[in-house]
């Protein structure tokens, strides 16, 4: 039941109509608890138990660990919480790829030992809602509050459906105030949420479906050596890819939550504008890179322990964010370039200093990060190790671009203007939310406009893709 179906469309308006008309807000908790249980049930029911249960685990873990006596137990109640959070995960997401790895490993040592193949079908949002049950668990421990006692509103703040299956991660904090207290619609919000809902099915749709994957797609597809140029329309093309994918699900996400009267937290916020690359993890995903911050890299230790220390915890950091989005190597190393740009950067801010660029120079820095997070895409977006490696050597070699320039196809051509108006808009917008510019934006501006952007999803000729992040 994905947000670009005509089955979700039908699923929501049952939705909102009866959350409308159910009187009483426990009702109506009650009547989104068992929706969003239904939403979860029509990708595979069979998985439904697995939420419920590790749901309620947790849940109860927490109030057991909340009541403990002494910091000892306190601990013992923590340490169960995340074996049992991270072993059904790793079973789940990782227990091939660690298989197939330590097979790999025994290989190259001249060690025979053949891994029998096995299916296991990940269960989908399963990453995203065991980071929401951890955020709140790992709080709970920390003191910051006191364990929710009603569990029909925990499992609410679980599986809220907009939220559920790729985020954003949710913190209680954000969640507590609107899931405990009644929400109310009204023509402001409703309008406005429809309208994230149909930019966010705008992005999917015309954008990531139709301009961006089939350039992307027959790149990354190929059996033939990368040529330079196309090396970079490939990854140009998967970076807007990418973005358009996950914030037009996340946007998709804020729209339908705020029909209802909730608001989610902003998880993306014009990346592609970024003035270097601690910049870029402020603006991409930022309910995930927060958490990161907040439960692993403030965990490890932060940057108390000194500069050789720092770069440590950062790297971790980065190459568990990395191991997070998939099961393979690719993604792990898509990690550590990140974690290696982020060291790299606090080195020359250490050696330099902190200065503030004037207009010229900042156009400079934040077109030499676009370009570097357009390379690292490559690995995340790559099958294999060698055709990464390939593709990242033909982005590097510039001669080639300028000597050896390919006619484009009308495919890329559009793909290549897509993405540049992506860029410039972000960085026109910069810190401005998409909330604010249709806020500022008259009414018949923005009806017109929503007008045009149904128009060209209705008459969309792209072929329907799954959200990329409906895999992690």
């Amino acid at each position: 039941m994905q947000f670009d179906s005509f089955t979700f469309l039908l699923f929501f308006v049952v939705v909102v109509g009866c959350y409308r008309l159910i009187p009483g807000w426990s009702h109506k908790k009650n009547w989104l608890l068992f929706t969003s249980y239904v939403f979860y049930a029509g990708w595979n029911p069979w998985f439904l138990p697995l939420l419920i249960s590790t749901s309620f685990a947790d849940w109860f873990m927490a109030q057991k660990m909340a009541q403990a006596g002494s910091r000892r137990k306190r601990k013992l109640w923590l340490w169960s919480i995340l074996s049992i959070n991270l072993g059904v995960l790793g079973y789940f997401k990782y227990a091939y790829f660690l298989s197939d790895s330590a097979a790999q490993f025994a290989s190259a040592l001249g060690l025979s030992w053949q891994v029998d193949p096995f299916d296991i079908i990940l269960p989908i949002g399963i990453s995203f809602y065991t980071f929401h049950s951890l955020s709140y668990c790992l709080d709970v421990y920390r003191g910051k509050f006191a364990p929710v006692k009603n569990l029909r509103d925990y499992l609410l703040y679980v599986g809220f459906f907009p939220q559920l299956v790729a985020g954003p991660i949710v913190r209680w904090r954000e969640m507590q105030e609107q899931i405990e207290q009644p929400r109310h619609m009204s023509l402001a919000t409703t309008g406005m949420g429809l309208c994230l809902v149909t930019v966010g099915l705008f992005e999917k749709i015309v954008l990531a479906d139709a301009a961006f994957a089939p350039v992307a797609d027959a790149y990354f597809n190929q059996a033939t050596e990368p040529g330079t140029q196309q090396a970079w329309l490939g990854a140009l093309a998967f970076s807007g890819q990418i973005f358009c994918d996950f914030a037009g699900y996340t946007t998709c996400a804020l729209g339908a939550a705020l029909v209802m009267g909730f608001r989610l937290p902003i998880n993306f916020l014009n990346p592609y504008c970024a003035l270097g690359f601690s910049d870029f993890w402020r603006r991409w995903h930022i309910s995930l890179s927060t958490w990161l911050r907040d439960y692993l890299y403030i965990g490890l230790g932060g940057n108390r322990g000194g500069p050789w220390l720092t770069s440590r915890n950062l790297m971790l950091t980065m190459l568990i964010g990395g191991l997070w989005h998939g099961a393979a190597w690719t993604f792990v190393i898509w990690g550590g370039l990140h974690g290696a740009l982020l060291i790299l950067e606090r080195v020359a801010k250490h050696v330099f200093g902190t200065v503030s660029p004037g207009f010229v120079l900042r156009c400079v820095l934040r077109l030499l990060t676009l370009g570097t997070i357009v390379i690292t895409w490559v690995w995340f977006r790559s099958q294999s190790l060698a055709g990464a490696w390939q593709s990242t050597l033909a982005m590097l070699d510039v001669s080639q671009l300028l000597h050896n320039p390919v006619p484009l196809t009308g495919a890329q051509w559009i793909a290549l203007g897509c993405i540049g108006a992506l860029i410039t808009g972000q960085w026109l917008m910069r810190d401005r939310t998409m909330v604010d510019v249709i806020a500022k934006t008259p009414a018949p501006v923005t009806g017109i406009t929503m007008g045009l952007l149904i128009a060209l999803i209705v008459l969309s000729p792209g072929e329907s893709h799954a959200f990329i992040y409906f895999q992690f």
